[in-house]
C-alpha cells in the first residue's frame, strides 16, 4: 500500500496549482472593446463580492492636521483622517512650496517595519515632493501608528489580519476602500488637480496599488512594485494576509487586475533577484494579457514593464523610473525616462509620528476591534427565533448557505481504499481517495465489538495519530471503534514550512483562501470521504461520532450539518466564537470562513445545526485562547441551547466545564 504521507504536503500543493491551472484553460482573451466592457462589470462586481463590499454611505472624514514640519521647498503635515466612523487613519502630506493646483500622488508603503515612517518609504515622498507633486503617505489598517500597541514595528498579518476574514471583510478590500478614502481626501486640498492623481507602492503597497488603481479610475498614474506576477505562483508561496483576495482564482488571473486599469497609465516594476511570485517572468505573462486590453483601448503607449537588476526593494533607479512616469503622465512633461532623485535628507521615524510616544487615545479602534464590531454587528441579525417558523426559516437558511461559504462540497466519488490489517485484525491503516489527486492516510482500530458505535476523532496536529490518544484509549475501553485521519494538509501530511508566526497552517490555508475553498469546507469533503471508505471497510455503524479537539471542533461541527450520518458530535476545547477583540492566538487559519457570520452564523449557530442529535461541548476557548468558565460557555451557545430546546431536545446537548476524557466519553453514550 502506498504511503501518502511522506509527499502529502507537495501533493495537496499540486492538487491546488492543478485545479486552479485547470480552472483557467479555457479563458480566452476578450476580442473586442465591447466585449471586454463585459468581462469587466463582472470582473469589478466579483472581486466587490470577494472584499465583502464597501459602505454606501461615506463618513465624514474629519481631517485633522496635528503638527507641521518645514523643510527645504516642502513641508510635512501630520495627519489624521477619518475612513470609517470612529476609524482613523495616520497619515503624513508632503507639501512643496507654491501656490496653484499641482499633480498628486497617494503612496502607500508594503511590509517594512515602520509603514509610512520608514526611511526607503519616506524617500519616494520626498522625491516627489522636491519635484514638485503633493503626496499622501498613510498608514495602513493594523500597521505603523496603527497597530495593536501605539510603538511602531507590528505586522498586520496572520492571526491579526485573520480576524477580518469572519466578517467578510478581507484587509486587502479595507486597504482599497481606505485608499478610495485617502483619495477623497486629496480631493479636498486645494493644492491638488483632481484629474492628475497617480498611486505607488512596493511589495504589499504594491499589491494594494495594483487593486487600488484597478478599482478607482480616479487614479491616472499607477506604478506598483516588486508585488505583480500571476495568481498561480502565489500558490506554494508565502504571503501577508493583506495580499490575499478571496476566491480570486475562481473567477480571474492577475492579467484581469492589471487590465481594469486600461487606458489609464500603468508601470510595472519588477526585479531579478526577487520571490518568484513576484519574478520579472510571472509579471510578464500577466503584463502581455494585458497589454491586449490595452490594445483593444489604443493605449500601447500607457502601459510598461521595468525591470531592475536587484532585490525585493525600491531602490532610487526604482523610484527615478516612477518619477519620469508620473511626471510625464500626470504633468503632460517629458517622455517617461527615468528622472535624476533630488537630494534627499529622511526623518527620524518618531519625528513622522501623529500621535508622538505614547499620546494616542485610548479609544483608538485597532483592526481586531474593528473586526469584532462588525461580527457583533452581523450577528445582531441572527437573534433567537421567537416561534417554530421562524427556526424554520432560520435552518433552511443556515443550511443553504453553509455549503456555499464552505466553497462548495464536491460530490462524492468512489473512496479507492486500500488497506493493511495489524495482526488479529485489530489495527487497519488504510488510505482512501478524497478528491482526484488527494489521497489520505487514516487509522482504525477496535478492540471489542464496538457496540456503542465508531467515533472518529479529528485532530489538526496529530492526525491519525490521534486514534492513539488518551480520548481514544478511554472511547475504546468503553466498547467503541476507534479512527483517525490525516486531513489534507494536517497532521502527517502537513506542510513543514506552514506556519507564520501565530499561524500553524498559514500558507495551506492561504492557498485556499485564494482557491475559494476555504481549508475547513475541504476537511468537510475529506470526513464524508472518510465514512464511505470505512464503510466499504469495515461496514458502517449505526452510531458515528465526529469528535474535533481545538480548531478541530468547527471542522465536526460543520461536517456534522451536512451530513446525517454523523449520529453524535463534539468539540474539545473548541473556538467558541470567531468574533474576537485580540489576534486569534492556538487557532488555525484553516478555519477561517469570509462572511460565515454574515452568512451563517458563529460558532454556536453552527453548532445548532446538530440538533436533535447529541452534541457535546466540552470547554471552550476565546479567540484570544481563555478557557471559558461554565456560565460563559453557557451564555456562549444560547442560541445552540435553544435551538436545542426548540427541537424538544434539550437533553441531547451536553455542555462540559473541561476536556476530561472520562467525561467526554460519558456525554457521548
Amino acid at each position: 500500500m502506498p504511503n501518502p504521507a511522506t509527499e502529502s504536503h507537495r501533493q495537496f500543493l499540486t492538487f491546488l496549482q492543478d485545479q486552479n491551472r485547470n480552472r483557467h484553460r479555457a479563458d480566452r482573451l476578450p476580442l473586442s472593446l465591447a466585449e471586454w466592457q463585459q468581462q469587466k462589470t463582472l470582473l469589478r462586481a466579483n472581486l466587490l463580492r470577494s472584499w465583502g463590499g464597501f459602505p454606501k454611505q461615506h463618513c465624514d472624514l474629519q481631517p485633522q492636521i496635528t503638527a507641521t514640519l518645514q523643510r527645504d521647498g516642502y513641508r510635512v503635515e501630520k495627519l489624521l483622517i477619518q475612513t470609517r466612523p470612529g476609524i482613523q487613519m495616520t497619515a503624513n502630506a508632503y507639501v512643496p512650496e507654491g501656490a496653484g493646483q499641482r499633480a498628486a500622488v497617494l503612496c502607500v508603503h508594503g511590509h517594512w517595519r515602520l509603514a509610512k515612517s520608514e526611511p526607503v518609504v519616506q524617500a519616494r515622498c520626498i522625491g516627489l515632493a522636491k519635484l514638485g507633486f503633493f503626496v499622501l503617505m498613510v498608514d495602513a489598517f493594523g500597521a505603523g501608528e496603527r497597530g495593536l500597541q501605539p510603538a511602531l514595528g507590528e505586522y498586520h498579518g496572520e492571526m491579526v489580519g485573520a480576524t477580518l476574514f469572519p466578517a467578510g471583510l478581507p484587509l486587502s478590500g479595507i486597504q482599497v476602500y481606505e485608499n478610495q478614502r485617502a483619495v477623497d481626501y486629496m480631493l479636498t486640498r486645494p493644492e491638488v488637480d483632481p484629474d492628475r492623481i497617480g498611486i505607488t507602492g512596493c511589495s504589499g503597497g504594491g499589491n494594494q496599488t495594483m487593486y487600488a488603481g484597478a478599482f478607482d479610475a480616479r487614479l491616472k498614474a499607477v506604478v506598483p512594485v516588486c508585488s505583480v506576477g500571476t495568481y498561480q505562483a502565489y500558490l506554494g508561496a508565502a504571503c501577508c494576509m493583506c495580499e490575499v483576495v478571496p476566491a480570486a482564482m475562481s473567477y480571474t488571473e492577475e492579467w484581469g487586475i492589471l487590465s481594469l486599469i486600461a487606458p489609464r497609465a500603468l508601470m510595472v516594476v519588477n526585479a531579478t533577484r526577487d520571490a518568484f511570485q513576484f519574478s520579472i517572468d510571472e509579471a510578464a505573462k500577466s503584463l502581455d494579457q494585458a497589454r491586449h486590453v490595452y490594445h483593444l483601448y489604443g493605449a500601447d503607449s500607457h502601459v510598461k514593464h521595468a525591470t531592475f537588476d536587484w532585490k525585493h526593494d525600491y531602490h532610487q533607479p526604482m523610484r527615478e523610473a516612477m518619477y519620469g512616469w508620473m511626471t510625464r503622465h500626470l504633468k503632460q512633461a517629458g517622455d517617461g525616462s527615468p528622472i535624476a532623485e533630488p537630494d534627499i535628507q529622511t526623518e527620524a521615524p518618531e519625528t513622522l509620528r501623529c500621535f508622538p510616544s505614547d499620546s494616542r487615545p485610548a479609544g483608538f479602534v485597532t483592526l481586531p476591534q474593528f473586526a469584532a464590531a462588525e461580527g457583533r454587528r452581523l450577528l445582531a441579525r441572527h437573534p433567537i427565533p421567537k416561534h417554530a417558523e421562524g427556526w424554520e426559516s432560520a435552518e433552511l437558511l443556515m443550511r443553504e448557505a453553509l455549503p456555499v461559504v464552505l466553497g462548495g462540497i464536491p460530490r462524492k466519488s468512489p473512496p479507492q481504499v486500500q488497506s493493511r490489517d495489524s495482526p488479529k485484525n485489530m489495527d487497519t491503516h488504510f488510505t482512501y481517495l478524497s478528491e482526484a489527486g488527494l489521497t489520505l492516510a487514516a487509522r482504525y482500530r477496535q478492540r471489542g465489538k464496538g457496540r456503542r458505535g465508531l467515533a472518529i476523532l479529528l485532530d489538526l496536529d496529530h492526525g491519525q495519530q490521534a486514534a492513539s490518544g488518551e480520548l481514544a484509549e478511554t472511547l475504546l475501553a468503553d466498547d467503541w471503534h476507534v479512527a483517525g485521519v490525516d486531513l489534507r494538509a494536517t497532521g502527517g501530511a502537513a506542510n513543514p514550512a506552514d506556519r507564520i508566526n501565530r499561524a500553524p497552517d498559514h500558507n495551506t490555508a492561504e492557498w485556499s483562501l485564494w482557491s475559494g475553498r476555504p481549508l475547513v469546507g475541504q476537511w468537510v469533503h475529506d470526513i464524508r470521504q472518510l465514512l464511505d471508505a470505512v464503510d466499504e471497510l469495515k461496514g458502517l455503524q449505526k452510531t458515528v461520532a465526529v469528535i474535533g479537539a481545538g480548531s478541530a471542533g468547527v471542522a465536526a461541527l460543520a461536517a456534522t450539518a451536512v451530513d446525517n450520518r454523523i449520529s453524535r458530535a463534539a468539540t474539545v476545547g473548541g473556538l467558541a466564537s470567531f468574533v474576537s477583540q485580540v489576534p486569534y492566538e492556538n487557532q488555525r487559519l484553516g478555519i477561517m470562513v469570509p462572511g460565515i457570520l454574515k452568512r451563517v452564523g458563529d460558532v454556536p449557530h453552527l453548532a445548532a445545526l446538530a440538533a436533535p442529535r447529541r452534541l457535546v461541548i466540552a470547554g471552550g476557548v476565546t479567540g484570544g485562547g481563555s478557557v471559558l468558565t461554565v456560565p460563559s460557555l453557557t451564555g456562549q451557545y444560547a442560541w445552540t441551547i435553544a435551538a436545542f430546546r426548540h427541537h424538544e431536545a434539550a437533553a441531547q446537548l451536553r455542555l462540559l466545564p473541561d476536556t476530561d476524557a472520562a467525561g467526554v466519553a460519558a456525554a457521548l453514550r
